[in-house]
This record gives C-alpha cells, sequence and structure tokens, in this order.
C-alpha cells in the first residue's frame, strides 16, 4: 500500500485536522477509555469531532478509520447515542456480509491444494482476483482468466492482482523495481534479519525472493495489510490480515501471536518495521498503531534494554515532517525519493513539481545510511549524511536545508531557507507563493484562536466544554418543545378528521333510512 497521492489531502491532514474553510474534523479521545469503540467492516472505530474556528465544539462521533469517505464505509454513530438491540443486530449481519468469503484457514488449505496441482491445471480468475480450483471452474467461465500459473507468479502476487487505487483507504500504490531493490539492500547492509511490512506488500515479495543460499544473508518478512486477497498466497506465519489505521487483526487472537511472536524473536533483536501507509489517512492513529507495535517489541526486552528503541522506517511525503516528528521526536528525514510502478508523478529524475514527494522517516542514525551515488545523491561531510545533488549546505542554517530535492534560498527575514518559487511577503511577514493570499486561514487553536496552540491543548477547553454542553441542552429542550408541538398538532387534526368521518357517516344513515 503506498501513496494517494492527493497532496491537498496530505496537507489538510498534516494539519491534523480536515478543514473546510473555519472548520474541521479531529480525531478525539473517547471520554470513556473503559468503553468499547463500536464496529464496522473495517474493525473498531474512531472518535472524532467537528471544530469551528472561534465557537464551541460540537458533538463527538464514531466513523470508520480506514476509509474517510463515507462512499466507501458509511458507518456513523454519535459518542452518546443508545442503539437499540435490532439495529445493533443489523449492524452486526453487515459487518459480517463486508467480511472475505473465505476464512484464513480456507485461504491457506487452498493455497496448498493449488500449489500441488500440475501447471496445467493452475487457474488465476482476474474478473474475481481468485486463485481457482478445478471445481471452480464452472463459476467462472465467462469470466478473464489466467492460466500456467508458476511458481514464479505466485510467489509476486501484486503483480496478478490488480492494485486497489482509492487514495483515501487503499491507495495500493507499488514501489519501484529501484525503490524495492535499494531498501532490500539496505536493510541486508544494516543487518537486520527479520522485518515487518506494514502495508509494503512488493518488499515483502522481494525479501522473500532472496534465497537462503545467496550471498546476501537470508531476511524473514512479515506482512500486515488491509488488503485480503494476500490470503490466498501465504501461509499463516507470513501474511496478517491488518488496519494499520486502529492495530486491528481481523483473524483475531491468532494473528496477534503471530505478529508478537515475529517482532520478540531473538528478544527483540535484528527486527526493522517498513511501513508505507495511505498518505490521505491522519498521521495521529498511524503514529497509535506503531507505538502499540512497539510497545509489543518491548515486552520481549529486559529492563536493561528499555531505553532502545524499535528501528522504523516510515515512508510518507516530506510536508509532513512535522507532523511525524510531533508523535517521534527522535526520527529523522532521508533524502531518498521513493518512486512508484503505477503512479503517474511518483517517479525518481523527474523535475521540479513532479519529482516524487515520497521520502523515507527513520530514527536509525542518518550517517550510517548510504544512499545511492549513482542515482545523484551526495554525501556532506559538515551534515554527516547523504543528501540529494542539488541540496547546498547553507552556512546560515548550517545545514543542507532543501526537502524536495531543489536548491532553497535562504532568507534573512526569515532567518532559514525556503523553496526557490517563494518570495518575502512584507504584510504576511514571512516568505510564500507569490499569488498567495495574505487573509487566507491561518493554522491555531479553533477555541480561542491563538496561533502558538491546538485546539486539544487549549486552556480553555473545560470552559468551552461546559459551554458547550449547555448549548446542547437548550437544543435539546428546544427540539422536544418542537416535537411536542407538531405531535399535539397532528393529534388535533386527526381528531378534527375523525370528527368529519363520522358525521358524514351518520348523514348517509340517515339518508339511506
Amino acid at each position: 500500500m503506498a501513496a494517494p497521492r492527493n497532496r491537498s489531502a496530505a496537507v489538510e491532514a498534516e494539519a491534523g485536522v480536515r478543514r473546510q474553510g473555519d472548520s474541521g474534523v479531529e480525531l478525539a479521545l473517547s471520554s470513556d477509555t473503559a468503553a468499547a469503540a463500536p464496529l464496522c467492516p473495517h474493525g473498531p472505530t474512531l472518535l472524532f469531532v467537528k471544530v469551528n474556528r472561534g465557537k464551541e465544539e460540537t458533538r463527538r462521533f464514531y466513523a470508520c478509520s480506514a476509509c474517510r469517505d463515507r462512499k466507501d464505509c458509511n458507518f456513523f454513530q454519535w459518542e452518546d447515542e443508545k442503539l437499540s438491540g435490532a439495529r445493533l443486530a443489523a449492524r452486526e449481519a453487515h459487518n459480517q456480509r463486508c467480511q472475505p468469503p473465505l476464512s484464513r484457514t480456507q485461504c491457506v488449505q487452498r493455497y496448498l491444494r493449488f500449489i500441488e496441482l500440475p501447471l496445467s491445471q493452475r487457474k488465476f480468475c482476474r474478473s474475481c482476483q481468485q486463485l481457482l480450483l478445478p471445481d471452480d471452474w464452472g463459476d467462472h467461465h465467462e469470466h478473464q482468466m489466467v492460466g500456467d500459473v508458476s511458481v514464479t507468479q505466485l510467489r509476486r502476487p501484486s503483480q496478478l492482482l490488480y492494485p486497489l487505487e482509492n487514495k483515501k483507504t487503499n491507495a495500493q500504490y507499488l514501489f519501484a523495481d529501484r525503490t524495492c531493490q535499494f531498501l532490500v539492500d539496505l536493510l541486508s547492509a544494516l543487518g537486520f534479519r527479520r522485518v515487518l511490512c506494514v502495508g509494503t506488500p512488493r518488499l515483502h515479495e522481494l525479501i522473500r525472493l532472496t534465497e537462503p543460499g545467496d550471498k546476501k544473508p537470508h531476511i524473514k518478512s512479515l506482512l500486515l495489510d488491509i488488503d485480503f486477497r494476500y490470503s490466498q498466497f501465504y501461509m499463516e506465519d507470513s501474511f496478517c490480515y491488518y488496519n494499520m489505521f486502529n492495530h486491528h487483526f481481523f483473524d483475531g487472537k491468532a494473528a496477534l501471536e503471530v505478529c508478537r511472536a515475529f517482532l520478540q524473536e531473538d528478544k527483540g533483536e535484528g527486527v526493522i518495521l517498513v511501513t508505507d501507509p495511505p498518505f490521505g489517512g491522519l498521521v495521529e492513529p498511524l503514529a497509535n498503531t506503531f507505538k502499540k507495535l512497539i510497545a509489543m517489541w518491548k515486552e520481549g526486552q529486559s529492563q536493561d534494554e528499555s531505553h532502545k528503541e524499535l528501528p522504523i522506517f516510515w515512508i510518507f511525503p516530506y510536508f509532513f515532517e512535522s507532523r511525524i516528528c510531533q508523535f517521534f521526536p527522535s526520527f529523522c528525514m532521508l533524502d531518498y525519493q521513493v518512486d512508484y510502478d503505477n503512479h503517474a508523478f511518483y517517479k525518481h529524475g523527474k523535475k521540479g513539481r513532479k519529482q516524487s514527494p515520497v521520502r523515507i522517516f527513520t530514527n536509525i542514525p542518518p550517517n550510517k545510511i548510504i544512499l545511492p551515488t549513482e542515482e545523484g545523491y551526495r554525501f556532506c561531510p559538515l551534515c554527516q549524511r547523504y543528501v540529494s545533488l542539488e541540496n547546498q549546505h547553507c552556512e546560515h542554517c548550517d545545514s543542507c536545508t532543501s526537502k524536495d530535492g531543489r536548491k532553497w534560498n535562504h532568507c534573512f527575514l526569515c532567518k532559514k531557507c525556503v523553496k526557490p518559487s517563494w518570495i518575502h511577503c512584507s504584510i504576511c511577514n514571512h516568505c510564500a507563493v507569490p499569488d498567495h493570499s495574505c487573509e487566507g486561514t491561518k493554522d491555531g487553536c479553533f477555541i480561542c484562536g491563538e496561533l502558538d496552540h491546538k485546539r486539544s491543548t487549549c486552556p480553555n477547553i473545560g470552559t468551552s466544554k461546559k459551554a458547550n454542553k449547555a448549548v446542547r441542552k437548550q437544543k435539546q429542550r428546544k427540539s422536544n418543545k418542537m416535537k411536542m408541538e407538531t405531535t399535539e398538532g397532528r393529534s388535533m387534526n386527526h381528531t378534527s378528521v375523525t370528527g368529519r368521518k363520522k358525521r358524514r357517516e351518520r348523514a348517509h344513515q340517515y339518508l339511506c333510512s
């Protein structure tokens, strides 16, 4: 899974809030930590709150963790809403209908039967995205099928399966071979023996293609991904059907224990987490998930090793840097440009805005990571790290400051380097694009409007919640009053209609007598 590669959605997510003008949606912490979040087809939902700049926050609600578009998953429930037994039963039935048709065990059994078939009987249905056994052929004879599926094809399922390209849910843009090979070579050079691949199916494939007899040391891999189609191609110890936005294992405790054992093998030594989430997703739930995986890894550590960190490669656009470092202060961003096979723009070697903005964020010291000089990277002796060729060291900032691969210019008024296309605006008192709006929406607190903090850390949030509760009560009383008036009006209308009907009946009886 890799890239939305929807820049506007990504910039909104960078601020931690989905905005429309002066309103937006934020991730919220549940007021009752003991209460379990309701379930949708993608597992436990997340709690959100709508906020308006300078106004009180509105009611909190639960929505799908994986889908930001209601068209993909229309789950919605107010935090304080009480559901009837019938609605809960209907929801449970809907969740069950949305699950994959085959269980994990059935997929494994079918795979073991499939690989025993002679080559001429190994077929894959492109229409249904399914490996077919001979008993299935009759149901798929009018579909587009691939025959003679070889072992090599089975080991590269991402080339058989159609990529899921929903930018906000799956965003399954797959690593180009250049990036994939670079990552495998780098992981091997750094001495890692196990790789937990969270949403990186192509990297998982390439690692598994490396045979134990090769010159390079053998690396094991475990793939966690929300694309259940991969269940057809891997045993239980190689793939877990998983939602990275809520740390949910769809196959329950058995899958959770597979992941735990993988992280804690060899007392947690020699393992790294590599993740490539959809860029349209919020950073905060992703960070919470990765912290839970870190905690799982730390369970196998002794007290003397509690200071250690689980090595991580988080692959994301460079403009998320401040947001990621907010949750993981030890992370730094590498200059390496990650590119994808099936994306129109995110390709290495393109210039200006069309070059890939995707980078690697990691807690591994950058001086240990060698970037390929043949691809235009050089070592900066002052920064003690590899940077892109045009990323020049600024003597005023004492750093190689470029984030996007171009040479940045130092602004003495802003006291920092900025993009070459930006100019200093005397009205805004900072650098921006030449055609920017000086009266545009500013970041800051949605409650008090101050720019030095967010709504969640506002000192007035307690007062805001009390005022908001009072407003809700007032609105509820008004709503109840209107309902009563409507009900009384209907009752009076019903009485008058009934009376007129009875009078007509009596008149009819009189005339007929």
